[in-house]
């Protein structure tokens, strides 16, 4: 990231007493731009291969953003973020046309720890973020499950406190998604703006986490709530239609587990997710489905690097299964400027649907798939 004295640019168009109080503040904008060429194959019915620029990410989201820090005296400082998601194809925002669809927040940070207010990430996103050394790759932990990537709610205050390598998160949203038309939180579920006279708890979300990151190991373990509302459906991303999901006692449950350990150049990760959904079903049966990962990376020079995962979800009461490897070569051209080359395998169950690419593209059911992508990334 490069800190820039935004304050001297926007005097030009703002009062000057304004401008007097922004100079005492240090503003960063920041940002990532990735893409790159994608083939896969049995992209859709009838098995159609695609070739294409995807969408969402390469081996991270696209993004750019503002954020900065005030001094307030006796280690107090106020704090905030606005970042924008956008497809570097075609130029569009993302999350639904957001202008900061990604992150919208203020706060302070003291000693006791950081209270913000806005739309934020969820503690899993901010904790598998610690853990997993494949990240958001478009052919990664998020092709089962593209909640990860995606675990941000609209309405949310969070604390976050860490003492040395012990981290500690909480977050609450009163509306977790009041997405614009068109928009969604959550690839193939809805909306769910909640804040409703009458019905506080529909469309609530609370995340929670609790990690040791150090040095050569860490443990973690994050959990997320969903409840359901008016908009809101569920979906399990295998191929089953999305389930009714409008009920304020409808639950989506996620609990994240991870470990890690590093040893040289090579680091290794496991991380496991139990989801436990309770849909609006006549049946009122729950869903379930764990998803298994094993990923490593070894760094052979300071150029070039090697990530890959293996993993596999299993969804006993809709009876689908999956199982994906992917390998991943980045090399860095400099400091912020990196190629890459992505091969992903999937092979689905004889139910299952499930997708390889982020991007989205669902096959026919029971179809293995094959991704590739080569593509550039570049950092601000």
């Amino acid at each position: 990231m490069k800190k820039m004295k935004l304050a001297a640019i926007g005097c030009a168009f703002i009062t000057s007493a304004f401008c007097m109080q922004a100079q005492a503040q240090n503003v960063t904008i920041y940002g990532v731009l990735d893409t790159g060429i994608e083939y896969i194959n049995n992209a859709a019915a009838k098995k159609a291969s695609v070739v294409r620029i995807p969408i969402n990410t390469g081996t991270a989201p696209s993004r750019w953003g503002l954020t900065g820090k005030e001094p307030l005296g006796d280690s107090w400082q106020a704090l905030f973020t606005l970042e924008s998601g956008l497809d570097v194809g075609t130029g569009i925002m993302k999350q639904g046309g957001r202008l900061f669809g990604r992150q919208a927040f203020v706060g302070i940070e003291g000693p006791y720890g950081t209270v913000t207010l806005g739309r934020q990430y969820s503690m899993l996103l901010q904790e598998f973020s610690q853990f997993s050394w494949v990240g958001s790759n478009i052919h990664g932990f998020g092709s089962l499950d593209p909640w990860i990537p995606n675990s941000r709610s609209d309405n949310t205050v969070a604390y976050k406190h860490s003492i040395g390598a012990l981290n500690t998160g909480l977050s609450y949203s009163f509306g977790r998604d009041n997405s614009p038309p068109g928009g969604f939180n959550t690839p193939g579920e809805g909306t769910c703006a909640g804040e409703l006279p009458g019905n506080a708890s529909a469309c609530r979300e609370w995340s929670a986490m609790l990690s040791f990151t150090g040095d050569p190991w860490g443990v973690g373990i994050a959990y997320d709530s969903q409840y359901g509302g008016p908009g809101s459906a569920v979906n399990m991303f295998n191929g089953v239609a999305p389930l009714t999901f409008t009920s304020n006692s409808n639950r989506d449950n996620r609990l994240l587990t991870n470990l890690y350990y590093k040893t040289g150049a090579l680091k290794m990760s496991a991380l496991w997710e139990h989801r436990y959904v309770s849909p609006q079903t006549l049946s009122g049966a729950s869903i379930t489905s764990n998803q298994m990962t094993l990923e490593a990376l070894y760094q052979f020079t300071a150029a070039l690097s090697v990530q890959g995962l293996v993993q596999r979800i299993i969804n006993s009461q809709q009876n689908t299964r999956a199982t994906m490897e992917m390998v991943n070569v980045t090399y860095f051209l400099s400091k912020r400027t990196a190629l890459y080359a992505n091969l992903a395998f999937l092979q689905n169950s004889a139910n299952a649907a499930y997708s390889i690419s982020l991007g989205g593209t669902t096959p026919d059911k029971g179809t293995n798939q094959v991704g590739t992508m080569i593509g550039i990334r570049h950092s601000f």
